[in-house]
Parts: C-alpha cells; sequence; structure tokens
C-alpha cells in the first residue's frame, strides 16, 4: 500500500465543521505550502480559504482528506474519495468496531468504502508530517519543522498530543495515529517512515498487536536500513489489557 501521498501530500481537502477548520488552522499555522480545500456544504470559506460544497467540486483529486463529519457520513466520504483517485485519508469519527456490533458492521461497510485508497483510523486524529509542513491533524501539537528526526506512530491520539509536547529536544519528523486500523494498520504506517530517508528513527506507542507476522517482517526492514525502533506496549494490568 502506498502511502506516500498521504504522508506528504501537495494539496489536502478537509471535509467537516469545527474540527475541520482546526485542520485549516493548524494548516496555516505550520506553513503548509500546497492546496488547501475545505469543504462544507454550509460554507463559502474557512478562515481565508475558499469552500467548496462536496468532493466532486475539487479542483482535483486530493493527495490526502482529512475527513471530520459524522461516522455515517465518514462511509460515504471515503468512497466518493477512493471512486475519485484520492492519495489517501484520515478518518476522525469513533463510533466503529470499538463500541460493539452495530459498530463493527459500520467498520466492514468503512473497508469496503476505502477499498485500495489508504485510510488511517475511524477513531483517529491523523498525523503530521513536521519535514514537509503538511498536516491532518484537528487539535493543537507541540512541535515545530524540522528537517531529519524520529517518527512517532501511537494508537491513542491523547497520548500522541503528550508526546509531541515533549521539551527534551527530540527532533520529531512525523507524528502519527492510526485508530481502530481498519484499513491502514501499524506496519504498515512503519514501512511508509522507514521509506523516507530523513527518518532517523521510530517510536511506537502500542496498545494491541492486530497483525504481529506483519510487525515483525517491517521489523527485519528496520534493522535491515540501520533505523533503530522503540517500542512502549501499554496495558500491562488486567484492566488495561
Amino acid at each position: 500500500m502506498d502511502l506516500s501521498r498521504l504522508l506528504r501530500p501537495r494539496s489536502i481537502a478537509v471535509f467537516g465543521g469545527k474540527f475541520a477548520e482546526a485542520v485549516v488552522r493548524q494548516s496555516d499555522l505550520i506553513g503548509y505550502t500546497g492546496e488547501l480545500w475545505p469543504v462544507n456544504p454550509n460554507r463559502n470559506e474557512v478562515l481565508g480559504h475558499p469552500c467548496f460544497a462536496g468532493a466532486a467540486d475539487l479542483p482535483s483529486p486530493p493527495d490526502a482528506a482529512f475527513i471530520g463529519v459524522n461516522r455515517h457520513q465518514t462511509i460515504a466520504v471515503i468512497a466518493e474519495l477512493a471512486a475519485m483517485g484520492t492519495g489517501g485519508a484520515t478518518a476522525f469519527a469513533s463510533g466503529f468496531k470499538e463500541t460493539g456490533e452495530e459498530g463493527e458492521n459500520l467498520q466492514n461497510a468503512f473497508i469496503e468504502a476505502a477499498g485500495a485508497m489508504p485510510v488511517l483510523g475511524p477513531n483517529c486524529y491523523g498525523l503530521i508530517n513536521y519535514l514537509d509542513g503538511a498536516l491532518l491533524w484537528p487539535d493543537v501539537h507541540g512541535g515545530r519543522r524540522v528537517e531529519r528526526g524520529v517518527a512517532i506512530l501511537a494508537q491513542s491520539s491523547n497520548i500522541a498530543i503528550n508526546l509531541s509536547m515533549n521539551r527534551r529536544g527530540l527532533p520529531v519528523a512525523y507524528l502519527g495515529t492510526v485508530g481502530n486500523q481498519a484499513v491502514v494498520g501499524i506496519p504498515a504506517m512503519i514501512e511508509a517512515y522507514l521509506d523516507d530517508p530523513r527518518v532517523t528513527a521510530i517510536g511506537l506507542h502500542l496498545e494491541g498487536l492486530s497483525d504481529p507476522i506483519a510487525l515483525a517482517a517491517v521489523m527485519e526492514k528496520a534493522h535491515a536500513k540501520g533505523v533503530p525502533v522503540v517500542a512502549l506496549k501499554s496495558g500491562k494490568s488486567e484492566g488495561g489489557a
């Protein structure tokens, strides 16, 4: 699965209301220089950026998209983006497999809608690329632009935010969250990080391993490239597990 357009987008479409507006705000603050396209049928502009009514109105298929609408609309947006050749997306909405049988059925529909398109989530904040100044992130963060550094990956968005706030001088190149890992899992993200020569090491905060065989395989690739990987596995107590 090719995640290059998603991680290093030259165009970003942002779907939704207040959370989408937060992505636009953070994109402006980080100095994103690519095309930024808010999508909301009820608005003409978002923070000075012209707004589009729907995916079909976009100038071209975006490299990446932030989807900040409700869980049912999320599936429809994913299907439309996949059909038009979007490079990848992040899905912010919760209420999928983590909620039980109904949510699991929705997550299966989510997977079907995505097809071959990489999608992070659902139930995640998305990602930040501090190397190129691009993000799909609906909240504050503590990082800044760097030329090379460590790629961090967490299942918990709250943990990811806190990791970005460290004051120990650690240069963070990428910050990513995967949520439910419906389409894109941890091994695929690690591999995408490894494909960027500017990444010097990888840090993982893991809550569970859905595909340990794939994880072992990508660790072999990291070892061959000489890229250290540090993994923190949470949930050691009975309740946490």
